[in-house]
C-alpha cells in the first residue's frame, strides 16, 4: 500500500508539473523556454540545498552522471521547445508513447521482456490517451516538434531506467540537475526566442521547479527501484489523466464524456498490466 501511495504521489507531481506549465503560459505570464529555464535552475537550486542540509555531497563525477544528466537535459529540452510548434495534447500522446517504447525496448534487450498481459495493459491505456488527447478537427504535425517530442519520450525513458540503479535518490537527483543546468539553459535560450515572464511566471516556474519537478523526480528515483520496468513504464500514463482532471477541478476546464471514457480506458489498461491476478 505504501508503494502504491508514493507512486500515486509522484504521478500527482508530474501532472501537477503540465498545470502549472499550462497555467503560466496560457496566462500570458510566461513563455515556454522562460518557463523551463527557471523551473530547471529553480529544481538544481533547491535539490542541492537539500543535500547540503543533510550534511551529504553531491556525487557530480559518478559515471550515472552520463545517463541521468544527459538524458534529464535531453527530455528537458526536447520537451520545451517542442512545443513551440506542437499542439499541447499531440505532444503529451507523443511523449509517453515514446517512453513506453524506450523502456519496453531496453528492458527486452536486457532480457526483462514485458509479459503478454502488461504489452495488453500499455495498448489499451495509450490507446485511451490517444482518444483523450486526439486533436479535434484537422491534424497539422510539426515534423521539428514532432522530433523533438521523440527526443524527449527517449530521454525521460532513459532517465526512468537509470533511476533504478541510483543509491541515494535525493543526492542523486540534485547531481543530475545541477549536471544538467548549463546544457540545458543555454539550449533552450538558444531556440526559445525572446525572454516574456512576469512576476507570476517567475513564481509558477519555481514552484515547478524547486517543488512539482525536483522534489517529485526525487520521489520517482526512489519509488523505481521497487517497480518492474514494465509497471514503471504503464504508470506514467496516468499522467495526462490526471493533469486533465486537475484542470477541470482547479481551472474551471470541462469534463466531457470523452474524457471519462478515456480515463476508464486509461485507468483499465493501467490495472491490466500492473495488478496481479490470483490463481484460483
Amino acid at each position: 500500500m505504501r508503494l502504491f501511495l508514493l507512486t500515486a504521489l509522484t504521478m500527482c507531481a508530474f501532472a501537477a508539473n503540465s498545470i502549472l506549465n499550462r497555467l503560466a503560459i496560457d496566462s500570458g505570464a510566461s513563455d515556454p523556454a522562460g518557463f523551463a529555464v527557471v523551473r530547471v535552475l529553480t529544481g538544481a537550486v533547491v535539490l542541492a540545498c537539500l543535500v547540503w542540509l543533510k550534511a551529504g555531497h553531491l556525487p557530480l563525477r559518478n559515471r550515472r552522471r552520463v545517463a541521468g544528466a544527459g538524458s534529464l537535459a535531453l527530455y528537458m529540452i526536447g520537451f520545451s521547445v517542442a512545443y513551440l510548434t506542437l499542439d499541447a495534447g499531440l505532444g503529451a500522446l507523443i511523449l509517453f508513447g515514446v517512453v513506453q517504447i524506450t523502456m519496453f525496448a531496453v528492458t527486452s534487450v536486457k532480457g526483462n521482456a514485458p509479459t503478454a498481459r502488461q504489452l495488453a495493459g500499455a495498448a489499451i491505456a495509450l490507446t485511451g490517451l490517444a482518444y483523450v488527447l486526439w486533436p479535434s478537427g484537422a491534424v497539422q504535425v510539426d515534423l521539428t516538434g514532432a522530433a523533438l517530442m521523440t527526443a524527449a519520450g527517449i530521454g525521460w525513458g532513459i532517465y526512468s531506467l537509470v533511476g533504478r540503479s541510483e543509491p541515494d535518490a535525493l543526492a542523486g537527483t540534485a547531481a543530475n540537475f545541477v549536471v544538467a543546468l548549463p546544457v540545458t539553459v543555454l539550449a533552450l535560450l538558444a531556440f526559445g526566442g525572446d525572454w516574456q515572464m512576469t512576476g507570476a511566471g517567475y513564481v509558477l516556474a519555481a514552484v515547478s521547479g524547486g517543488i512539482t519537478s525536483g522534489m517529485g523526480y526525487a520521489l520517482w528515483y526512489r519509488v523505481l527501484p521497487q517497480l518492474a520496468p514494465g509497471t514503471a513504464a504503464v504508470v506514467q500514463l496516468s499522467v495526462p489523466i490526471i493533469a486533465i482532471i486537475g484542470g477541470v477541478l482547479l481551472l474551471g476546464e470541462i469534463a466531457g464524456l470523452r474524457l471519462i471514457l478515456g480515463a476508464v480506458l486509461v485507468l483499465g489498461g493501467i490495472a491490466l498490466a500492473v495488478l496481479r491476478l490470483k490463481p484460483r
